[in-house]
């Protein structure tokens, strides 16, 4: 648990610096694109027990295509690149994306996402779990 508070509170300190540091340059521009301390369907967000692991995808699907019913066991965090994605959830809520767009995803719940849009969906993931942990479950 110590390990944890440590290296958040250097994560903290690291990320909060050069945020300050980048914001009082004129020749560079920085935009926050997602800040969140719950996923889109409302829910807490809470980081896994075990060593920490990061992963990042580059995902895309096809025009029409679906990822088919799935859950995330871990907290993670996507932005469109390209393309329009629908996210659905079984009880009948719905996200929509585009381009630029970000979202903290749910997180053990069920979901679906589809192509909505005429060209591919290109997006990029970042999952915060633990080694090990499985990152998606599929229905």
């Amino acid at each position: 648990m110590k390990l944890i508070i440590t290296t958040a509170a250097v994560l903290a300190a690291l990320c909060l610096q050069p945020a300050l540091a980048l914001e009082q340059s004129a020749a560079v521009k920085v935009q926050t694109i997602l800040k969140a301390d719950t996923s889109w369907d409302g829910k807490p967000l809470a980081w896994p027990a075990g060593k920490a692991e990061v992963t990042g995808m580059v995902i895309e699907i096809a025009p029409g295509a679906e990822t088919g019913w799935h859950l995330h066991t871990v907290p993670s965090f996507g932005m469109i690149l390209e393309g329009e994605l629908e996210v659905r959830l079984k009880d009948g809520s719905v996200k929509r994306l585009a381009p630029g767009q970000a979202l903290a995803e749910v997180v053990n719940t069920l979901h679906n996402g589809r192509n909505v849009g005429s060209g591919p969906v290109k997006l990029v993931v970042f999952y915060a779990g633990a080694t090990g942990s499985a990152l998606t479950v599929k229905e």
